[in-house]
């Protein structure tokens, strides 16, 4: 009996991973543009669709993921998938959503060279990126609406933007930045409360 229930513990185990597998895998297949294009298909997959995370959550994975070394799309589904089911999760996650990019950039690296030229191949490019900046932009303002709205929040997001955009000052240093400032505004905020 005790077998019997360790199999079937076993077997729906595999099951959540291949499941989890094949959700990074549909992810991955309809990413382009790069990570922050992702993030709206995994909030729509893994919050709304599964209900494995809530929003506050995905504000969490793409922190995590902006703030880690490596792609953010690899570093989403590789938190994704440890919050919803562990390391063996997090393998499978990211596996799933490496696997269809590196199909198709070798499929793709073998046909290029004859289509690079197709005015056909030109457009639909064109319109992958137009669809892309949209997909961005709607993670802008999921994020945007959903985070709590403070004067320092403000002027964090201001001074990023002006500091990467225009300054052209290093995305790691402005996180990195961001994240100090963070920590001191919370301790002195937390001490002026404790007056």
């Amino acid at each position: 009996m005790n077998k019997n229930l360790d199999l079937f513990l076993t077997f729906m185990k595999i099951g959540a991973f291949t499941f989890g597998f094949l959700v990074f895998t549909k992810i991955g297949t309809f990413n382009f543009g790069g990570g922050y294009a992702m993030i709206p298909l995994i909030q729509r997959e893994v919050c709304d669709n599964k209900q494995w995370l809530n929003e506050d959550d995905i504000l969490e994975v793409v922190a995590i993921a902006e703030s880690t070394p490596g792609p953010v799309a690899i570093n989403a589904a590789t938190f994704v998938g440890s919050r919803t089911a562990g390391t063996l999760g997090a393998v499978c996650a990211t596996l799933g959503v490496v696997l269809p990019s590196f199909l198709i950039i070798s499929l793709i690296s073998f046909v290029l060279k004859a289509f690079q030229e197709s005015r056909a191949v030109q457009y639909a490019f064109m319109g992958i990126r137009a669809g892309v900046l949209a997909l961005i932009l709607k993670a802008v303002y999921t994020m945007f609406m959903t985070t709590k709205k403070h004067a320092v929040s403000y002027a964090i997001m201001a001074a990023t933007l002006v500091l990467t955009a225009f300054l052209k000052i290093d995305a790691v240093f402005v996180i990195i930045g961001c994240a100090v400032f963070g920590l001191v505004w919370s301790l002195l905020f937390r001490k002026g409360n404790e007056r």
